[in-house]
C-alpha cells in the first residue's frame, strides 16, 4: 500500500538514518566494535529463515515456555565491552584520564629520548629529525587501524601523539639543528595542521579539529625567532580563522569557534605587548578589523545541535553569548588603542558610532542552525551592543551639560522606538540611558550664573523636565494602546515620571534661589553674610507654598487625585519647614510673613476641600 504523502515518509527515513549515524558515532567513540556486536547479535538471535525451515514453522504460533522469556536484541554495546556505566568513576579513569596521561607520557618520553640522543651523540641531527618524522607519521597511520575496528577514541589519541611528535621534530629541525629554514618548517607545520583539519572533516571528528587548532596556534610559537613578522603572523592566523569559520558553518562544532577565538586573542595580545609600534598602526588596524569581523559574524553562521525549545548550554552558550560580548569589547578596545594618540583623538567618538552602526546592520543577518532561540539571543545582544556604543559615544564627544542632554535625548528616542516596536529590551536600555542622564544632571558640575534662570544650568534642567514630561506622555499613550503583559510596565513608568518632573521643577528653582542670594554679598548688595540665610530660607518657604498651591490647582482642574496627593505632601513639607526652620532662621518680620502666608494658604485649601467641588466625599472617579 503506497503512502499518500511520500515526502513525509522520506523525511522520516532521513531523520532515522541521521539518528542511527549519531548512535553509531557515539558507540565508536566509546570503543565499541559495531561489527563484532552485529555478529554476536546474529548468532544469538538468528532470523526465522536461518533458525528453521519455512515449511516446518507454525503460521501464527505464539511464544511459550522458555522462548517467551527471551528479550528482544539490544543494539547497545554488550556487557563484555563495557562492564560499567560510561559515567562511572572507573570508566572515566580507565577510558579518559589514563588516555590523556598516556598521551602526555609519550610526548615527554619522546622529548627525553631526543635529549638523551643529543647528549650521547648516538644519532646525528638529521637522523634524529627523520626518526621523529617517521615515528609521528607511523602513529597517525597506525591509528587508522584502530578506528576501522571501532576504537575511535583510542585512534584519535594516537593521532594527537603522532601530530605532537611531528611538530616537535619540525621544531627541532629548525630551532635546535638549523637543518631547514623557517619558511620550510613553517610550511611543513601548516601541512600537518591542514592534514588534521582534513581528517576531522572526513571522519566527522570534532576532537581532531581541536588538535588541529592547538597545533595551528602553536606553530608560530614553536618557530618564533624573536623578530617582528607581523604580516606573516597575522596572515597565517587569518587563514586559520577562516578555515575554522568554514568548519563551524558546516559542522555543529561551537567549541571549535571559541578555541580559535581564544588562541587568536592570545597571539595578538602577545605580539602587541612585544612588538607593536605606532608606525604599524595601519597594518595592525587592517588585520584587527578582519579578526573582529570574522568572530562577529561567526555566531550567526555556526550550527547549533540543540533540540527545539531548549536553551543553549555549555560550549553553545559560550559561542552564542560570551564570544559576541568579548569580541565587541576587545574589538573596540583594540581600535580605541590604535587611535589613542593626539593626531587621531578626534576619531574616538566616531569609532563608537561606527561600532553601533555595524551592530545595527548585523541585526539583518539571519542566524542558522536548529536552535530557534539563537536569533533572539543574538539579536538582543547585537541591539544592546549598538545602544551601548551609542551611549559611549556621547561622553567621548560631549562634556558638561551636553553630556547630560545627550543621554537624556538618547533615552527618550529609544523609549519612543520601544513603544512603537513593543520591545522590552529597548525599553530597559532606554531607562538605563535616562538614568545616566539623570545622574549626570545631579552630579556633573555646570557653572551657575548670578543671572537667575537665564543660565546654562537652568536650561539643562529645563531640557530634563521636558524629556520626562515626554516620557510621562509617551507611557500614558502606550499603556492605553497596549494590552496584556506588554501594557504592564507603561502605567508604572508614567506614574514614576510625573513626580520626577515635579521634583526637578522644585529643585531647579531652588538652586536658582540659592545661587542668586549667595552671589549678592560678593557684589556688595547685601551688607552681611548672615542676611543670606534669612533671605534664602524665606524664599524657599514662599516657593514651596506657591508650587504646592499650583500643583493642587492643577490636580483639581485635571481631577487627578495623584497630583493632589503630591501637592498635599509638598504642603506638609512646607508646614514642617515653617515651624521647624523658619522660627529660628528668620527675623521677626519675615517670620510673621511666613506664618501668615502659610496660614492663608492652608485656610484656602481647607475651604476648597470643605466645599467639595469635586464630590470627593462621594468618591472621585478619576485618578
Amino acid at each position: 500500500m503506497e503512502s499518500d504523502h511520500p515526502g513525509d515518509i522520506e523525511e522520516q527515513i532521513g531523520e532515522l538514518r541521521l539518528r542511527v549515524r549519531r548512535l553509531e558515532d557515539a558507540l565508536r567513540r566509546r570503543g565499541v566494535n559495531l561489527e563484532d556486536e552485529e555478529r554476536a547479535a546474529r548468532a544469538a538471535y538468528p532470523s526465522p529463515a536461518q533458525a528453521e525451515p519455512a515449511h516446518t514453522a507454525p503460521a501464527m504460533a505464539p511464544p511459550s515456555g522458555p522462548a517467551a522469556a527471551i528479550a528482544p536484541p539490544s543494539f547497545g554495546y554488550s556487557a563484555a565491552a563495557a562492564p560499567q556505566d560510561d559515567g562511572s568513576m572507573e570508566s572515566r579513569i580507565g577510558s579518559q584520564w589514563f588516555n590523556r596521561i598516556g598521551i602526555l607520557a609519550v610526548l615527554i618520553g619522546m622529548a627525553w629520548f631526543l635529549k638523551f640522543a643529543i647528549d650521547n651523540h648516538w644519532i646525528g641531527p638529521l637522523g634524529r629529525v627523520l626518526i621523529g618524522l617517521v615515528a609521528g607519521a607511523g602513529l597517525i597511520a597506525w591509528s587508522e587501524r584502530f578506528r576501522s575496528r571501532g576504537y575511535a577514541g583510542f585512534s584519535y589519541s594516537l593521532k594527537a601523539v603522532g601530530s605532537g611528535i611531528l611538530y616537535l621534530s619540525l621544531w627541532a629541525a629548525f630551532s635546535l639543528f638549523q637543518l631547514v629554514p623557517a619558511g620550510a618548517a613553517f610550511a611543513a607545520m601548516i601541512l600537518v595542521t591542514a592534514f588534521n583539519g582534513l581528517m576531522a572533516w572526513v571522519q566527522d571528528a570534532e576532537v581532531l579539529a581541536l588538535y588541529a587548532i592547538v597545533g595551528g596556534i602553536s606553530t608560530p610559537l614553536l618557530l618564533s625567532t624573536g623578530e617582528n613578522h607581523e604580516i606573516t603572523l597575522f596572515s597565517y592566523l587569518l587563514l586559520l580563522d577562516l578555515a575554522v569559520l568554514a568548519l563551524v558553518v558546516l559542522r555543529p562544532w561551537s567549541r571549535l569557534l571559541f578555541a580559535a577565538y581564544l588562541g587568536t586573542v592570545l597571539m595578538v595580545f602577545g605580539w602587541w605587548a612585544a612588538d607593536y609600534t605606532e608606525a604599524q598602526c595601519g597594518r595592525t588596524a587592517f588585520f584587527v578589523f578582519w579578526f573582529f569581523l570574522i568572530f562577529a559574524i561567526a555566531p550567526r553562521l555556526v550550527r547549533f545541535e540543540v533540540a527545539d525549545g531548549e536553551s543553549p548550554t555549555g560550549w553553545n552558550a559560550l559561542a552564542l553569548v560570551v564570544l559576541p560580548i568579548a569580541n565587541a569589547s576587545l574589538g573596540f578596545i583594540a581600535f580605541y588603542s590604535l587611535l589613542d594618540r593626539p593626531a587621531t583623538a578626534w576619531a574616538a567618538p566616531w569609532l563608537a558610532v561606527a561600532f553601533a552602526a555595524f551592530y545595527l546592520l548585523l541585526l539583518q543577518l539571519p542566524a542558522q542552525g536548529r536552535l530557534k532561540a539563537s536569533p533572539q539571543v543574538l539579536s538582543g545582544l547585537h541591539l544592546a551592543a549598538a545602544v551601548v556604543f551609542l551611549t559611549l559615544a556621547i561622553p567621548l564627544k560631549a562634556q558638561g551639560r551636553w553630556l547630560t542632554i545627550g543621554w537624556l535625548a538618547e533615552g527618550a528616542a529609544l523609549l519612543w522606538v520601544a513603544s512603537r516596536v513593543r520591545s522590552r529590551l529597548l525599553r530597559v536600555l532606554a531607562l538605563g540611558c535616562l538614568a545616566l542622564g539623570l545622574v549626570a544632571l545631579l552630579v556633573v558640575d555646570t557653572p551657575a550664573s548670578i543671572t537667575p534662570f537665564f543660565n546654562t544650568r537652568f536650561g539643562t534642567y529645563c531640557v530634563a523636565i521636558a524629556v520626562f514630561v515626554f516620557v510621562a506622555w509617551l507611557a500614558s499613550g502606550a499603556s492605553a494602546q497596549a494590552s496584556g503583559e506588554s501594557a504592564a510596565p507603561w502605567p508604572a513608568l508614567a506614574a514614576g515620571a510625573v513626580p520626577l518632573v515635579n521634583v526637578l521643577i522644585l529643585l531647579a528653582v531652588s538652586l536658582e534661589i540659592h545661587n542668586y542670594w549667595w552671589s549678592l554679598p560678593s557684589h556688595g548688595i547685601l551688607r552681611r553674610m548672615q542676611d543670606y540665610g534669612m533671605y534664602t530660607q524665606f524664599t524657599y518657604s514662599a516657593w514651596f507654598m506657591l508650587f504646592g498651591s499650583i500643583l493642587l490647582a492643577v490636580g483639581f482642574w485635571r481631577r487627578s487625585a495623584f497630583l493632589r496627593w503630591q501637592a498635599l505632601v509638598l504642603l506638609a513639607v512646607s508646614i514642617g519647614k515653617v515651624f521647624l526652620v523658619d522660627t529660628s532662621e528668620l527675623s521677626q518680620g519675615f517670620r510673621i510673613l511666613s506664618f501668615l502666608g502659610l496660614g492663608a494658604l492652608l485656610l484656602g485649601v481647607s475651604f476648597v476641600y470643605q466645599r467639595d467641588w469635586l464630590n470627593l466625599r462621594g468618591g472621585d472617579r478619576r485618578s
